[in-house]
Order: C-alpha cells, then sequence, then structure tokens
C-alpha cells in the first residue's frame, strides 16, 4: 500500500491560498521592482509638473529605480486622471494630483470615467499653493479695484486665461467674475504654460498664476500682481493685499499637488510611498527648497489627504453650481 495520501480539497485550496498571499507579500515588499510612472495631466513647467519632478527625483535616489514623470494634457486633466484610475492598483503608476479633474470636474455635467473619491485613493498631500490674480503690464489696472472698473466699462473685452476648462484656474476667475458682477471672456489651454506664455506675449489680459510662478515673472517687470486670492497674505507677498481685502470679501482659492493611486493599491505599497515623500521629499532641506520657490508644506498621512480632498470636492462644487460651469468633455 503507498504511504501517500492525497490532499482534501479544502487543505489544498488552504495551501494555494498561502502560496498566493506569500507570493503577494513578496512582491509587496520588493516594490519597487521596476520602472514607476507619474502621470501629470497637465504641460511641463507648472507646480503639479514642478511638484511631481521633485518626488520622482528623491523616489529615484531612494530606491534606485527610475521614477519616470509623464505629462499628459488635455482636457483639464481629466483624459490623463482616468489613464490612471484605470491602470492596474500595484504602485507602478501613480498620479500627479491636481484639484481641476478631482474637485472641480465631477460637478460639472460631463461624463467622467472615473469618480475620483472611489477610484483613487490618497497617497500623500506634497504641497498646497496660493495663488493671485495677475495682469499683462499693458492693462492699465494697478490693483483689483481698477480691474473690476475697467471690466464693468468693457465687458467682455478683457480676456482671462486658465489650464483648461474646469481646473481652479478657471474657477477661481468665474468666481471672480461672479463675485464682482463682471464678465472677462475665457481662454483655456493645455496647461499652465502655454496660458502663462500668452499673458506674458500680451495676448491675454488675466491670469490667476500660483505664487512661485508669479514671483518671477513680478522681478523681471513681465507682469503685474494685482491681490492674492488666500484669505490670508503670502508670505512671499506680504506687502500684497488678498483679493478678498481688496473688496470681495470671502474671496479665496488655492491649489494643491499630491501623489494618488488606482484604488486597490496594496496598503503596504501606499505607506511605503507615503512614508518616503514625507521623509525624502519633505526633508529639512527639500522644505525650504520648496518654501523659497512659494509652496506651502502640507506632507501627512493618507488619511489626511483625503479629509483635505473631501473638502476641497465640497468646496468647488458648491462653486461650478454657482457659476453654472458646464463641461466640455
Amino acid at each position: 500500500m503507498s504511504w501517500y495520501r492525497s490532499p482534501s480539497g479544502s487543505a489544498l485550496a488552504a495551501g494555494l491560498l498561502t502560496l498566493l498571499f506569500a507570493s503577494q507579500a513578496w512582491g509587496q515588499a520588493q516594490f519597487p521592482s521596476r520602472p514607476i510612472r507619474i502621470i501629470v495631466p497637465f504641460a511641463a513647467g507648472g507646480p503639479t509638473d514642478v511638484n511631481a519632478r521633485l518626488v520622482s527625483q528623491r523616489l529615484n535616489e531612494a530606491w534606485g529605480q527610475p521614477v519616470l514623470v509623464e505629462n499628459r494634457p488635455a482636457a483639464g486633466g481629466v483624459p490623463a486622471t482616468e489613464f490612471v484610475a484605470r491602470a492596474a492598483p500595484d504602485g507602478y503608476t501613480l498620479l500627479g494630483a491636481n484639484p481641476g479633474p478631482l474637485t472641480v470636474a465631477p460637478h460639472m455635467g460631463g461624463k467622467l470615467g472615473y469618480d475620483p473619491l472611489k477610484d483613487l485613493i490618497p497617497v500623500v498631500l506634497v504641497t498646497t499653493t496660493t495663488s493671485a490674480v495677475v495682469v499683462h503690464p499693458s492693462v492699465p489696472a494697478k490693483d483689483v479695484p481698477a480691474l473690476i472698473a475697467l471690466a464693468k466699462k468693457n465687458p467682455g473685452k478683457l480676456s482671462f486665461g486658465s489650464p483648461g476648462v474646469g481646473t481652479v484656474g478657471h474657477l477661481t476667475m468665474e468666481l471672480f467674475n461672479s463675485m464682482a458682477g463682471v464678465t472677462m471672456t475665457h481662454v483655456p489651454y493645455k496647461g499652465v504654460s502655454p496660458a502663462q506664455v500668452d499673458l506674458l506675449a500680451g495676448h491675454i489680459d488675466v491670469l490667476t498664476m500660483s505664487i512661485p510662478n508669479a514671483l518671477a515673472f513680478m522681478k523681471q517687470g513681465r507682469i503685474r500682481v494685482l491681490g492674492v486670492n488666500g484669505l490670508a497674505r503670502s508670505p512671499s507677498l506680504p506687502d500684497m493685499p488678498t483679493v478678498a481685502e481688496s473688496g470681495l470679501a470671502g474671496f479665496e482659492s488655492q491649489n494643491f499637488n499630491g501623489i494618488m493611486a488606482p484604488a486597490g493599491t496594496p496598503r503596504e505599497i501606499v505607506l511605503r510611498i507615503n512614508t518616503e515623500v514625507n521623509r525624502r521629499v519633505l526633508s529639512p532641506e527639500g522644505r525650504e527648497q520648496l518654501i523659497a520657490q512659494g509652496y506651502d508644506i502640507a506632507g501627512g498621512s493618507p488619511e489626511d489627504f483625503g479629509a483635505f480632498l473631501k473638502r476641497e470636492y465640497e468646496k468647488w462644487g458648491r462653486v461650478v453650481r454657482a457659476a453654472n460651469v458646464k463641461a466640455d468633455f
């Protein structure tokens, strides 16, 4: 008689599950074992791109694996965000997170191929940025009240640019129009950089620009800053009044830059990325570098980012409905 006894079905299933979990645990422990992509939904040069490239550099140094930034500018960042939402949840495809496709676009009535609160998960909030309302030097307005007066005198003649329909840059100026009772014509672009290029060339009149970008161009005399969009003055521009101080009480807008992953990405991988970003990107040296460029440091846990994202989602939903902005995607 043979001494061999075949395993029962339950024992075999248990063995296979053990092997499966062991294989998954080994794969996660080895993460990353191949190149990682951070998909940025906008053109190179904007705040989301700058933050993503700093993250990629530091993670590359930490892990010795290529961490590549891939720019996919189109339709206010919606297609690129959908691409990440549908990617394999293995940590190798990440999103350079920005408000437009996450907290604004879902409220605009278009057909999104993703739900930002269900199909993507927060990994880490890297920075926030306060923006400013800026104009080309040819625009005669020297402050926010003068811009409002000019726009009221010339309905629809002044133009404002944005990184695309449904981006925070777009909604910020729609909110400005609504609160000031003026009409300025929207000119959407595929990202921050091309909008900035046209503003500097005088092809558009007004733009909402991040403080880091505004500082450089202001020092060169290529733009005029009229007001800061935060509720408090920017430490980088302490003498510049806020738009709220300048007559539009309660006016407030901020941008954010973070990293998100497809829903279902293992918790261990999410925490590993979060830990490395907090430790390396937001190290004392990294903080100094970001602060010098005008960014406000965030950091924290995935849950911190999730709570922040929900608040921003609800806020911009109210703005979209009030301004009656409709999707073009």
